[in-house]
Formats: C-alpha cells, sequence, structure tokens
C-alpha cells in the first residue's frame, strides 16, 4: 500500500475512533442522570448543556467574553516567550550566569503562580494587568528551562568545527544553536500556550477580570450549573484548538527535523 494510502486509512480510522469516543462520553453523560446516579441539580443532561452552548453561540456578549479571555492569553504568552527566549538563551550560552542563577530558578520555578494573585491585584487592582502577572509568570518557566536544555544540547563536534571555520557569533547561533534548540522551543510554547490560557481562566475567576472565567463563577453564583458546564466544554474547545493549533505549527516548522520526518513516514 502506498505511503499516501497508508496516512489516509490511518487519519480515517483515528477519527472515527475519536468520534466513536465522544459519542460514548456524550450517551454516558446522558444516562447518568437520567439513572439517577447523580441529580440532575448539580449533572444536568447533556442535551440540556449542550442547547445551552448553542444558545450562548449566538450572545455577542459571550464572544466578547471570550474575545477578552484570549487577548490575556495571547498577551501573556508572548510576554513570556520574548522574555523566556531572550533569557534563556543568554544564559544558556554562559556558562558563568548558568551556574549562578542555577539555585534562584529552582527556587523561583516551583511557586505556584495563584500564590500571586494577592500580590498582584494589590499592584494593578483588578485590572488587565493583574491577570497578565499570572499568565506570564506561569508561562515564563515553561519556555525558560526549554531554551537552557535546548542551547546546552548543542553537539560538542559542532560546536568544534564551528570554531574551527570561524563562524562569528551571529552565524554560530543562525547555523548552530537556532536549529539545535529550535525543536525544544516549540515545544516549550506549546506547553505554555496551554498553560497560559488555564491561567487565563483562573485570573478571571479569582480576580474577576471579564471573561469567560467571570462567566462561569456569575453562573455559578446563581446556580446556574447548565450554564457553567456549557462555558467548561467551551474553555475545553479552546483549549483543544490551541494544542491543536500550535502542535500544526510545530510540525511545520520542524519538518526538516528527524523526529517530525519519523513520524510523517511511520
Amino acid at each position: 500500500m502506498a505511503p499516501s494510502s497508508t496516512r489516509a486509512v490511518r487519519t480515517t480510522r483515528k477519527l472515527a475512533l475519536g468520534t466513536a469516543g465522544i459519542v460514548g462520553f456524550l450517551l454516558a453523560w446522558q444516562l447518568i442522570p437520567a439513572l439517577g446516579i447523580i441529580s440532575p441539580q448539580y449533572l444536568p443532561y447533556a442535551t440540556d448543556t449542550l442547547a445551552r452552548l448553542g444558545e450562548e453561540f449566538r450572545d455577542l456578549e459571550f464572544w466578547r467574553n471570550v474575545g477578552r479571555t484570549m487577548l490575556a492569553w495571547f498577551l501573556g504568552l508572548m510576554i513570556a516567550s520574548v522574555a523566556a527566549t531572550a533569557l534563556g538563551t543568554i544564559i544558556g550560552l554562559v556558562p558563568f550566569l548558568r551556574r549562578a542563577t542555577h539555585t534562584t530558578v529552582e527556587f523561583l520555578r516551583p511557586i505556584p503562580s495563584v500564590a500571586l494573585i494577592p500580590l498582584a491585584i494589590l499592584i494593578y487592582g483588578i485590572q488587565l494587568q493583574a491577570a497578565l502577572v499570572i499568565i506570564v509568570f506561569a508561562s515564563f518557566w515553561q519556555m525558560f528551562v526549554q531554551v537552557l536544555y535546548g542551547v546546552a544540547d548543542v553537539d560538542a563536534v559542532a560546536r568544534d568545527t564551528a570554531r574551527s571555520f570561524a563562524l562569528s557569533r551571529s552565524e554560530r547561533v543562525r547555523y548552530l544553536i537556532l536549529p539545535t534548540a529550535l525543536p525544544y522551543l516549540m515545544t516549550g510554547l506549546r506547553l505554555a500556550a496551554s498553560v497560559a490560557l488555564i491561567l487565563a481562566v483562573t485570573a478571571e475567576m479569582v480576580i474577576s477580570n471579564p471573561g469567560l472565567g467571570r462567566m462561569i463563577v456569575h453562573s455559578q453564583s446563581a446556580s446556574d450549573w447548565v450554564g457553567v458546564y456549557a462555558l467548561v466544554i467551551v474553555t475545553g474547545l479552546l483549549g483543544l484548538a490551541v494544542n491543536l493549533g500550535f502542535r500544526l505549527i510545530e510540525r511545520r516548522s520542524l519538518s526538516w527535523h528527524q523526529s517530525v520526518r519519523g513520524e510523517i513516514v511511520l
């Protein structure tokens, strides 16, 4: 069988299994309250939740809140990406800096970003900047560590070869360091994108910035459980879209890399 036909069969099979899984999940969701396992008051029927989802999709204010959440996500991710790439590259290229900052990085990295919410509110109040503090802090470490590993993974033989050919610093960065670190960088960006979305919604729930997070809190306060489940599904769909989008970007940008070429061949 030709490789293109094999890939088509595998793609069709994956889509079929994915569709079957979604249908099975929705069916189980519908049966659980119907059988009285969980009260419909706390676990609404899947049909009711999907109907509410359709209503939300026709509401302009709903889309405004989606836009507010995605704006916070985008700004936080971009700030974290630029800062992590620049600092990670500089520190990774200078062994002294890497040793000097190791303890500080290991101390700051495990701090839960939500622990900074009171500080962010104290400084910025209930504003977008407060949410950005949380998003940037959480996303930064995902990329920073990956960039450090990528810069440190440069092959010693390749480094000596570049030195023997008297390549300039900019040429070494372009032809040696960047190709080595790019797979790490793209992995960090994909992870940071998902984390940034989680923290964007979390910040809106806690800080009460406008967005999907605040909508969820308002629905919960009004005991509108159908609305809560519908909005949770929306956040899940956004997370899925972000993950798939960055996976596609990763595959396109690393089409030359052996790991991606191996996946394509298989």
